[in-house]
């Protein structure tokens, strides 16, 4: 296993954290020509998409998840992971409430009214990923934020297997949470089926989960048919360690990242030399006996690096470098170093707290900001399904007492009508 080490300082280490995304060109055009084919053909390009990339035979028949698929579903699972399931769902649940927005008004001594007014979305689709490997828990943190902030129809879309089936552990989260609507795609051809409608689906108003590089390129291509929740790269991690850190904890954690795929990217930041030898030794160790070491071997020596750094200052001075999606303060006081950290998806404090317990369970959403888009992103929340609407109510007086200057303000910029719609109010 190869994985860089330098200074941050560096010449290697400047380049390596700036170092820029690469080039998506040749992507593009492949994912405009299945938006057309499915804004033009619908289900049955959809059909022959499913079968040119997932080896799946789809048809009308068995497009949409039934009863009975579900039900067997059940059957395959243990009873275990139903009761995890089942205690994550409200973890995430009671963080996602603690969101939610209050509509307001407030009315002046003039007896105007101003306010805002949220709604929920109608209609939206959350994408959950197949491929490599399921994701079950894709299906909480992208539901469960939909439907605290009220949204009624909730339409779910993920690859199936090379003989038309779903993942089972993938199915029963669904059901917990009482989703009904699953159709059986992957890839852009699902996004642009969302976003375009088809006969058998009716199009959404927001599309909401990671995906691979055609899912987020589709995305993008769609944004204005219909919301996105973000565009959404490959995982990384940074790690800020101190000399306190356990360099089997540290490890461990690095790998976790990296087994998502060998696009990932995971990053140790230390002021001790000796721990960042310690990692390396560790790495080798742990890795031979994970499932999905080559996808780890490939993701450590392209995206991986042991970063040295003088003191912890400059520790996060490179994290908000880096705008990770998840940070881990792996340091003895964690909370003393919060107050420098200004770029992150999710921060996770101590050594007890490693990245898997966001991701799965403790609460806060796991669809995270990528590609440095933490300094300017934020993580799904229940915002990102729900609207806003301004309010305003002016009375009579209030219309009178403000006329000269909005008409003033209309005037300035050449807009006559304006002022005259406010003039004839004026009494």
């Amino acid at each position: 296993m190869k994985i860089m080490r330098f200074a941050a300082s560096s010449p290697d280490g400047q380049e390596f954290l700036t170092s820029a995304i690469k080039d998506i060109q040749e992507y593009e055009k492949r994912v405009q020509e299945i938006g057309a084919q499915i804004k033009g053909r619908g289900d049955e390009a959809i059909f022959e998409f499913t079968q040119r990339f997932d080896g799946a035979l789809i048809n009308a028949d068995n497009f949409r998840v039934s009863e009975a698929e579900i039900e067997a579903a059940y059957e395959a699972v243990d009873d275990d992971y139903i009761f995890a399931i089942q205690a994550a769902i409200e973890n995430i649940a009671i963080f996602h409430s603690r969101q939610l927005r209050n509509s307001w008004m407030e009315p002046d001594e003039r007896g105007n009214i101003l306010g805002q007014v949220f709604r929920p979305l109608e209609r939206v689709g959350i994408y959950v990923p197949g491929g490599t490997a399921a994701y079950p828990s894709s299906v909480l943190m992208n539901a469960i934020p939909a439907q605290v902030a009220g949204v009624e129809q909730i339409v779910m879309v993920t690859p199936p297997d090379k003989d038309g089936r779903l993942n089972p552990y993938t199915l029963v989260a669904a059901a917990e949470l009482e989703i009904s609507e699953i159709y059986k795609m992957g890839g852009a051809q699902a996004v642009f089926g969302l976003a375009y409608g088809t006969q058998s689906i009716k199009k959404v108003d927001l599309i909401s989960g990671p995906g691979n590089i055609y899912v987020t390129l589709a995305k993008k291509m769609v944004y204005g048919e219909v919301n996105i929740d973000m565009l959404a790269g490959p995982s990384e991690i940074l790690i800020v360690a101190d000399s306190k850190a356990d360099p089997a904890y540290l490890a461990a954690d690095m790998m976790s990242q990296a087994e998502h795929d060998v696009l990932a990217r995971s990053i140790l930041v230390c002021n001790d030399e000796k721990i960042l030898d310690q990692v390396e030794a560790e790495l080798e160790k742990q890795i031979a006996t994970l499932s999905r070491r080559a996808i780890i071997e490939k993701s450590l020596q392209d995206y991986g690096a042991l970063i040295l750094v003088d003191d912890m200052l400059e520790a996060c001075e490179v994290a908000n470098q880096v705008a990770p999606e998840h940070l881990e303060l792996m340091v003895e006081h964690p909370f003393d170093l919060l107050s420098r950290i200004r770029n992150a998806g999710a921060i996770f404090m101590g050594k007890y707290t490693p990245e898997p317990v966001g991701d799965y369970y403790a609460g806060p959403n796991h669809i995270l900001p990528t590609g440095g888009t933490a300094r300017f992103y934020s993580p799904v929340t229940v915002d990102t399904f729900t609207k806003a609407s301004s309010l305003l109510y002016y009375s009579p007086r209030g219309i009178a007492e403000d006329a000269d200057d909005i008409i003033k303000l209309a005037t300035v910029e050449g807009l006559t009508a304006h002022a005259n719609s406010v003039r004839l109010r004026k009494g």
